[in-house]
């Protein structure tokens, strides 16, 4: 029977990491894997993180399942995180949630739930978005359409664009999906006073908002990238939104993330409840637990969370402190083109708005890979090859 299936090609950043792999130049950059690094190229266990394990270790007494919704203190704890103590869905009860294997686990559990409601929902995604928001999205049987977001002419956002095509096109019973901060691919993120023309929209027209965020304290601070978030929620009747702790906790091979839908009442509350963990039983069975109780004795100590916090800080800055040297750097070298963009977008990744073309120069020339649409991890710069980076962009322009 598996003769009729077809080879399928590779992924283009899982591709892209196997090629650089293979590349025998000492001098190698790699900025494409989105994960964090430090100035040594590694991907380190938090502090914060370690301690943690140190006390699961000695606490655990068992490894029987855990609760069908996940780790309770972990879900009230992310709750906390992302909307904040005592924000008022959570004093109405009107939040149902369940732990979920990553990031990628919430959307799709978030997705199957969307095909019960309405099968076949339409789902709006920026233009671009992150690269498996569609085939999430579609591998559950939902419908995509795209709303202009990225200006390359001026690597930021083209919200006249945005807003028209949302006021235009989504109705109610669509879904918006919005990145919370840090937007992936391109860095580039919503003001404050564009997130309240979103809630209008949403407001007049009756779509749902649908918000990934998972990169919340890369931006401008964990309190300050849940502002969209926190808006939303306390203005509208429903929305849903994914969360991962991959980035901001360093979890990423514990696949720890959060589905939450914010329901009218709290008497929908518990039908969605039953709802997600029976979608959550149909593909997984049940939850893992290791990353979740990590994040659990984290947030629930005052110790730890402050320290928790304090790291979060510093990947934070030195992210910021990278983009600033990177354009510094351009024009000590003499760019042709003004990359000034690049220090006011936010997060962990950059467009660079250059060709396909270009890209490729700067993989098989330079050695420096990242994937075509020029989007860069900006954590894989470091100031060892800072020089180098922009000595190769130079060339390529």
């Amino acid at each position: 029977m598996f003769e009729v299936l077809p080879r399928l090609p590779a992924d283009p950043i899982l591709g892209l990491s196997a090629a650089y792999r293979e590349d025998t130049n000492p001098n190698k950059i790699d900025l494409g894997v989105g994960v964090y690094k430090d100035e040594q190229g590694n991907t380190p266990i938090l502090d914060s993180v370690a301690e943690a394990q140190k006390i699961l270790l000695n606490e655990e007494t068992s490894k029987t399942y855990i609760t069908p919704q996940g780790v309770q203190g972990y879900i009230d704890g992310m709750l906390g995180l992302l909307l904040g103590k005592g924000h008022p869905v959570l004093v109405a009860d009107r939040v149902a949630a369940v732990q979920a294997p990553g990031g990628c686990g919430a959307l799709r559990i978030l997705a199957e739930l969307i095909n019960r409601c309405q099968e076949g929902a339409t789902v709006w995604v920026s233009d671009p978005t992150w690269a498996n928001h569609i085939p999430l999205m579609e591998s559950a049987g939902l419908k995509i359409e795209k709303y202009p977001y990225f200006d390359k002419a001026t690597g930021g956002i083209n919200f006249d664009a945005m807003a028209e095509s949302l006021k235009a096109n989504a109705k109610k019973g669509d879904i918006v999906l919005l990145h919370g901060c840090c937007h992936n691919p391109t860095g580039a993120d919503l003001t404050k006073e564009q997130w309240h023309t979103v809630l209008e929209i949403a407001q007049s027209t009756g779509f749902t908002p649908f918000v990934d965020t998972a990169y919340q304290g890369f931006g401008d601070g964990l309190e300050e990238d849940a502002y969209g978030l926190r808006l939303l929620a306390e203005n509208l009747p429903e929305m849903l939104i994914a969360a991962s702790c991959s980035k901001n906790f360093g979890l990423y091979r514990e696949r720890v993330g959060l589905a939450v839908i914010i329901t009218n009442d709290s008497a929908t509350r518990g039908i969605l409840q039953s709802q997600i963990q029976s979608v959550a039983r149909g593909s997984y069975s049940m939850p893992p637990s290791y990353g979740g109780a990590l994040v659990n004795i984290i947030l629930n100590s005052e110790e730890l969370n402050q320290k928790w916090q304090n790291e979060v800080a510093a990947m934070r800055n030195r992210m910021q402190d990278l983009r600033v040297l990177l354009v510094d750097k351009l024009n000590e070298k003499g760019a042709s083109t003004d990359f000034s963009f690049v220090t006011k977008q936010k997060g962990m990744f950059s467009f660079l708005c250059i060709s396909p073309e270009q890209v490729q120069r700067m993989r098989n020339e330079h050695s420096v890979y990242f994937v075509d649409s020029s989007r860069v991890n900006i954590a894989g710069i470091s100031k060892s090859n800072v020089d180098r980076l922009a000595e190769a962009l130079v060339s390529v322009l």
